[in-house]
């Protein structure tokens, strides 16, 4: 059977995913619609979901290809593939997945599924595999892992040397105008136990403190919104939430946002996550030095809160 698809409406809504699948697929059991999610023939929104017992919402689309290939499961799937060889591997990281682990026991990470594809490609028991940036759980994008020692190497000093191309998108609240260029000193507590840039609250008082990050990002205004604005972000440093605060210490948190945005007194527009997706990424190449370049379009959770907000 070839692939099918339904827009969920009221009448369906809640409904679980198995019983969504057994309408699109003639005559599907449901031991086979259970099949179906499991082997990773089932998305929605654009997005894999294997829980046959999750539960749809009205104007979300499930997606069912029966003859798709079979994903793997704790492996990444071939779209997420968008480069490789022996010195480096690209790959496209979905919202809700940590990049690697943050405490013992945390398992289901972009470094895990990225591993394991290669155990199956390469047919090597523990292929290395050397983390140089990472992006936050809910960030959506592209980011690139080392697959030699070379390629570890390379890739730190590039990132070192700022010669890193990081483009993200972002929604962001309110209306940011035109370019911008936002340099701070980021601590690890700026006073209320969250990231921040030093000099932004009234405790912050004489020299600057030794551990200070400097960051730098580059914003530009791309579209206004209803309420809202979608944001180009460079980076040129690289520090831990450093957009999330930038943009929020600029008056304009990210739509979705759920940390740094104390002190925001407009309204709050909600979202399933911050909106933030790496959508560039280029370096030159450990072997050679020729230039590469990623470009990946932001995820469909992303568009379906872009196209709300332009209908508002």
């Amino acid at each position: 059977m070839s692939r099918a698809s339904l827009e969920i409406d009221a009448s369906h809504a809640n409904k679980t995913l198995a019983a969504m699948v057994r309408l699109l697929v003639p005559d599907a059991s449901w031991s086979k619609a259970r099949e179906l999610c499991a082997s990773g023939r089932v998305t929605v929104d654009g997005d894999l979901v294997r829980d046959d017992a999750a539960r749809v919402k009205a104007g979300q689309t499930v997606v069912v290809d029966p003859e798709g290939k079979r994903q793997i499961e704790g492996a990444i799937d071939d779209d997420s593939l968008l480069y490789s060889d022996a010195d480096v591997i690209v790959v496209r990281k979905p919202p809700g997945v940590m990049t690697c682990p943050y405490e013992d026991g945390d398992r289901g990470t972009l470094v895990d599924r990225v591993r394991s594809h290669l155990r199956r490609t390469t047919k090597s028991r523990d292929p290395m595999l050397g983390v140089v940036q990472r992006l936050d759980k809910d960030t959506s994008g592209i980011l690139v892992f080392a697959r030699s020692m070379r390629g570890k190497r390379s890739l730190e000093l590039q990132l070192r040397a700022h010669t890193v191309l990081r483009r993200y998108v972002a929604i962001v609240h309110g209306e940011a105008r035109g370019e911008a260029t936002i340099r701070s000193e980021i601590v690890q507590d700026r006073g209320d136990g969250l990231r921040g840039s030093w000099g932004t609250r009234p405790s912050h008082r004489g020299e600057t403190p030794h551990d200070a990050k400097h960051a730098v990002t580059h914003v530009r205004a791309i579209e206004a919104l209803r309420g809202a604005t979608l944001v180009e972000c460079k980076l040129e440093t690289g520090r831990q939430h450093q957009i999330r605060i930038h943009l929020s210490e600029a008056g304009h948190p990210l739509v979705g946002e759920q940390v740094y945005i104390r002190g925001f007194e407009g309204p709050r527009i909600e979202a399933p996550r911050p909106m933030l997706h790496a959508r560039e990424l280029g370096f030159e190449h450990p072997a050679d030095g020729r230039l590469g370049r990623w470009d990946d379009p932001p995820p469909a959770d992303f568009e379906q809160c872009l196209a709300q907000l332009r209908a508002r």
